[in-house]
């Protein structure tokens, strides 16, 4: 990605920040995971989207008349011969196209003059643990000056709002790497259940952990920086908990297995959920509620266009479960009613408790509201069935092409009375991620196959 669009984006953010404001963002910390080791570092989503620079301990300051000052590491031969190259803030202006760059060293002493006569402060309110503290600093040492005829910024904002309106919204550029990036996680997961199936044919003991490192070295071979979040791999039963990690439970004939994952490139996610039979071949209870998990993403992909609603592909999702739980015997008419009464009194919720999507982007539930702006006020009130608790309704978000959200209904039987046998531990996921297009909708993860028959036939080959 060019420098200019980076540029872009900061002035975007320049025009809406006042023309007296100043925008602080810092990029996330390193981490220590133990002793001497740190955590594989990953900057921060915002500061990444406006600059480009992936290097830690940086700051970017962004005014309102345009001018952007990035603080970053300094150059040091010594700590590069360890820990890698840096940019320094020499090179910085040219190579970033930032207007001034200093070491960071200057932040305490730069940062109070950079506030000095602004009106407000902007920044990502509650990401940074500390970071209201040091501002706080700044702004007192401002303070300081104010009989010299310094004024203070008298308004603090938080300038997630602003951002998180700019990246709901992909650009081409974004889109074009996210759809690299799915289509990476797609041939993993294809990896994935072939593998399962040679070794269950081969007589090999297989285990969750087999297929996850078949995901990881996917990821890796075609350049994907790293896992967008902790891969589920959930064999059997374990499918049944939502967010399971894989570890080291018998891949056996006759399971399903579950995996949801997806790997992160340049900075995008991607997020694939697929069930397949371990062996290649359904049973016929699997069978019957997977065509019903994949009926209920057709119905929720069909709605998903603009003008519709975020919550059109939930709404469309869970109509189809209800009437295919009442139709398979996982829920008694006798005794919930029908279709209507299904969802009215979300009698479905027992296997299936979550919603179907939500925004993808530079983290894998990505930032956006979920409330369309300009209908905030018009609020409605129910009590949930179930809590019995009191929820205040908002219209949720106006779909428009460039965003981007996944549609993952699912099924999850546990034992329990009056729960048929057939469909015990039996759980079952389908997740795709969907681009809204000026005609509709693009799945741009359907490298990897979902109609049973396909999957059946992926794993023979």
């Amino acid at each position: 990605m060019t420098t200019s669009i980076y540029a872009q984006r900061r002035a975007r953010v320049a025009q809406q920040l006042g023309a007296e404001g100043i925008a602080i963002v810092p990029t996330a910390p390193e981490r220590q995971r133990n002793r001497d080791n740190d955590f594989l570092y990953r900057f921060d989503s915002y500061f990444h989207y406006l600059s480009g620079f992936t290097e830690p301990n940086a700051w970017l300051v962004i005014t309102g008349d345009g001018r952007s000052t990035l603080f970053c590491a300094p150059k040091d031969l010594e700590r590069e011969v360890w820990d890698g190259y840096r940019l320094g803030p020499a090179a910085a202006p040219e190579v970033l196209g930032v207007d001034a760059a200093f070491s960071v060293a200057e932040l305490d002493a730069q940062c109070p003059k950079l506030l000095e006569n602004r009106s407000t402060v902007w920044y990502p309110f509650a990401t940074h643990p500390g970071l209201e503290s040091r501002i706080d600093g700044w702004l007192n040492s401002v303070r300081a000056r104010v009989r010299y005829g310094a004024l203070c910024p008298a308004e603090q904002r938080d300038l997630c709002g602003i951002v998180d309106e700019m990246r709901l919204v992909k650009d081409a550029h974004e889109l074009a790497t996210m759809r690299r990036a799915a289509q990476i996680s797609a041939g993993a997961h294809i990896r994935a259940m072939q593998l399962s199936a040679r070794m269950l044919r081969d007589g090999q003991q297989v285990r969750e952990y087999h297929l996850d490192a078949e995901l990881l070295h996917e990821f890796r071979r075609h350049g994907s920086q790293s896992v967008a979040y902790g891969s589920i791999v959930a064999a059997g039963a374990n499918a049944c908990v939502l967010h399971y990690r894989a570890d080291a439970a018998p891949v056996r004939a006759g399971d399903l297995v579950l995996i949801d994952a997806g790997c992160e490139l340049d900075g995008y996610a991607s997020d694939i959920t697929r069930t397949f039979p371990a062996n290649g071949t359904f049973s016929g209870p699997q069978r019957a509620l997977y065509e019903l998990v994949t009926a209920s993403q057709e119905a929720g992909a069909a709605v998903t266009r603009p003008g519709a609603r975020f919550n059109d592909p939930h709404e469309a999702a869970v109509k189809v479960l209800a009437q295919g739980m009442l139709d398979v015997g996982l829920l008694d008419a006798n005794k919930v009613g029908g279709v209507d009464d299904v969802i009215e009194k979300r009698a479905y919720f027992p296997f299936y408790m979550h919603r179907t999507s939500h925004w993808l982007g530079m983290d894998v539930h990505d930032c956006g509201s979920y409330v369309e702006p300009g209908e905030v006020g018009q609020t409605s009130e129910r009590r949930d069935p179930l809590s019995g608790e009191l929820i205040v309704n908002r219209p949720s978000r106006i779909l428009h092409p460039g965003m981007v959200l996944t549609l993952e209904p699912g099924i999850y039987v546990r034992p329990g009375a009056g729960v048929p046998k057939q469909f015990h531990n039996i759980g079952i996921r389908i997740e795709d991620d969907a681009v809204v297009t000026a005609s509709g909708y693009e799945l741009i993860s359907r490298g990897v196959p979902v109609k049973a028959d396909e999957i059946e036939a992926l794993m023979r080959a």
